[in-house]
């Protein structure tokens, strides 16, 4: 039962996060720019969850980087503006920090999404496209309720099909 309950709240999860990103992203809160939404940031950690925030690290790029993005309206698509620091990070091998989101069922895990704060509900995705990094790995890494740090070649996406920003493949997990 508990199996069936876990595969089926992932089904949901990778459902809502490939689906309804670019629907989301669309519904964000008007900018000081007029017309141009906002993004969310690196999310919320709700006060009521389980799960520590993560812990700073000197080795991982911090989220703060990663979320600082604005965006921009184009043939009605909205399309992410990066920074340079964030340009600077593309096609370099990173650390990036987070909590799993899976996005098949299984014990072992070769795609799925690192959110810089856990899910505080199966239903929910956590943030905005800047929040998240979608990772492709190597081998399968265990997947893990607290949080991980994965490295990898990084890539910044700047009109993703899945509303996405960031993905990281070839990715291995780092202690």
């Amino acid at each position: 039962m508990m199996t069936q309950l876990f595969t089926c709240r992932l089904n949901l999860v990778a459902v809502l996060c490939a689906g309804l990103l670019p629907v989301l992203v669309a519904a964000q809160p008007a900018s000081p720019i007029a017309g141009v939404p906002a993004g969310t940031g690196a999310g919320v950690h709700s006060p009521n969850s389980p799960f520590a925030p993560l812990q700073e690290r000197t080795d991982v790029v911090p989220w703060s980087v990663l979320t600082d993005v604005k965006t921009r309206v184009e043939k009605n698509r909205i399309l992410p503006v990066f920074p340079s620091p964030v340009m600077a990070l593309n096609q370099k091998s990173q650390r990036i920090q987070g909590f799993m989101m899976p996005l098949e069922p299984g014990e072992k895990q070769k795609h799925f999404l690192l959110s810089s704060v856990p899910l505080s509900c199966s239903f929910c995705v956590p943030g905005g496209p800047e929040s998240m990094v979608e990772v492709k790995t190597k081998t399968p890494i265990k997947y893990s309720l607290e949080p991980v740090v994965v490295e990898g070649v990084f890539a910044v996406l700047k009109d993703d099909p899945y509303g996405l920003y960031y993905r990281i493949n070839d990715a291995t997990p780092v202690k």
